[in-house]
């Protein structure tokens, strides 16, 4: 075998590798032996067929797959036998079979960047606050007894914010009826936002059995696409008004909740544990993305323009698939694949930097990925795709599927360490607001979602169009007419 090696740019290498005759030639043999044995021609028996039939009629299938497969089982012995250290994978070029019966191909390889390693310990880090405020415990368990409100239809009262209303409702367009804006008996929390501010004020004032037709201004952004940038007519019936009968928040109450607590005391103190748990959790992807853009701060230096596009196209993969989750397309929510890869171009070049400045950590603190790393990760995406280990174990058996994760496990541990060793300075107190239900996540870079989505079983909803929440797919710009 032989392989040269230039250097394109910095931060690129040419491999020219040439395999010997004996391999190449024996790999073709294999393969045209193979075809020689399955093939049936006219005029001959099968597995009759002469050789160099079988040469003139497979010839270019035969080279294309042979190729293929001496590249797949070369390429890695040679960039380890050469200490090349590849990034990402190679652009493979000019593959041929020569006249002297050897095989030639060229990789284009992306190398890791050199660079020295900055000041990575000992950072000054702002912890923030997790002290859990009385009134957001307050605010969540208002949130409880509202929830476990008992209904009771009320008789000739308008409606009013905090009711429950059964209405039917059909929406109109340019006089036309959309087919795909129509419900019965269904369910709104006045006052709640689901179905639109909009749509929902315009019940309040209402009582049961009115009927009237409102006119609703959807904005071109809107989420849902049916509505979006339309003036609709809403004609809605008021089949039914409830109003809410609140309980006493008192040991009862706690007892109605789960059967666990014993006094209103300990349901408080459940719901402080767990709005601290989550702020706990935020606190950290918080504090890893602090540490983060102090690494980047303190290390400059080129990456990989692939590596960088690459990324872009991740992201952009990404953002397509929660739109996809929502009923959406990019076009529909007034996206553009170029519009995106200009504006997460930033974003990646910085993850993509951040990731050499740790694996640059890993190699001084000789930070390795150990099997019982993998064990736990595994058992981590188990709980959270609701998957037996070993089926997820099963996935990861590809090295391809395989590596993505070890990379973030190995990131993991690093930030770990210099988490460890950071100065964290704790934040001043400042007045907090009342949680919300959902916590949002600090945004970190996360393979694990990637490399597991299509493991996990997906399940398809459909539903008929919300005012607010729709999740219908759009067949048709231009709603249709019932007659």
């Amino acid at each position: 075998m032989d392989v040269k090696i230039e250097d394109v740019s910095g931060l690129t290498k040419k491999v020219t590798i040439t395999l010997p005759s004996d391999l190449v030639q024996g790999k073709l043999d294999e393969e045209y032996t193979k075809i020689q044995k399955e093939t049936k021609m006219r005029g001959f028996r099968r597995g009759k067929v002469p050789r160099s039939v079988v040469v003139k009629s497979y010839k270019p299938q035969v080279e294309a797959e042979v190729g293929e497969k001496l590249v797949q089982e070369t390429y890695f012995d040679v960039i380890e036998k050469e200490d090349v250290d590849p990034v990402v994978h190679p652009e493979i070029k000019d593959p041929s079979f020569n006249e002297d019966g050897t095989f030639t191909y060229v990789a284009q390889i992306d190398v890791r960047p050199e660079f020295e390693l900055g000041e990575y310990k000992g950072l000054e880090i702002e912890k923030p606050n997790v002290e859990v405020e009385e009134a957001a415990v307050d605010f969540e368990l208002a949130a409880m007894q509202r929830d476990m409100a008992a209904l009771k239809s009320v008789e000739d009262r308008e409606i009013k914010n905090d009711d429950v209303v059964i209405v039917d409702y059909q929406g109109f367009h340019n006089g036309h009826a959309m087919k795909q804006v129509k419900n019965d008996d269904y369910t709104v929390d006045v006052g709640s936002g689901k179905m639109g501010e909009e749509f929902e004020s315009k019940l309040v004032g209402m009582k049961k059995g009115e009927e009237a037709t409102h006119e609703v201004d959807f904005p071109e952004k809107h989420p849902n696409p049916i509505l979006a940038g339309k003036k609709v007519e809403f004609k809605i019936t008021v089949k039914d008004v409830k109003e809410r009968i609140l309980a006493d928040l008192d040991d009862e109450f706690a007892k109605d909740v789960n059967e666990q607590f014993k006094t209103i005391d300990e349901l408080k103190n459940q719901i402080r544990d767990r709005i601290k748990a989550e702020k706990e959790n935020a606190a950290d992807g918080e504090i890893t993305d602090r540490i983060m853009q102090k690494l980047l701060a303190n290390h400059q230096f080129e990456v990989p323009e692939r590596l960088v596009s690459y990324e872009v196209q991740e992201m952009i993969k990404q953002t397509e698939q929660q739109l996809e989750q929502a009923g959406m397309s990019l076009e529909a929510a007034g996206m553009n694949r170029e519009e995106l890869a200009k504006t997460n171009r930033a974003v990646a070049v910085q993850r993509v930097t951040g990731d050499f400045i740790l694996k640059k950590v890993a190699e001084v603190e000789e930070i390795k990925v150990a099997d019982e790393d993998l064990d736990r990760a595994f058992k981590r995406i188990g709980d959270q795709y609701n998957m037996p280990v070993a089926k997820v174990k099963e996935f990861f058996q590809n090295r391809e599927d395989l590596l993505p994760l070890m990379n973030e496990v190995l990131n993991e541990k690093v930030l770990l360490l210099i988490k460890e060793n950071a100065k964290m300075i704790e934040a001043e107190e400042k007045a907090e607001k009342p949680a919300k239900k959902t916590t949002k996540k600090a945004a970190t870079k996360s393979t694990t979602k990637k490399t597991t989505k299509k493991a996990a079983e997906k399940k398809d909803e459909k539903e008929k169009a919300e005012p607010e929440a729709d999740t219908t797919e759009v067949k048709n710009d231009e709603p249709e007419s019932e007659g």
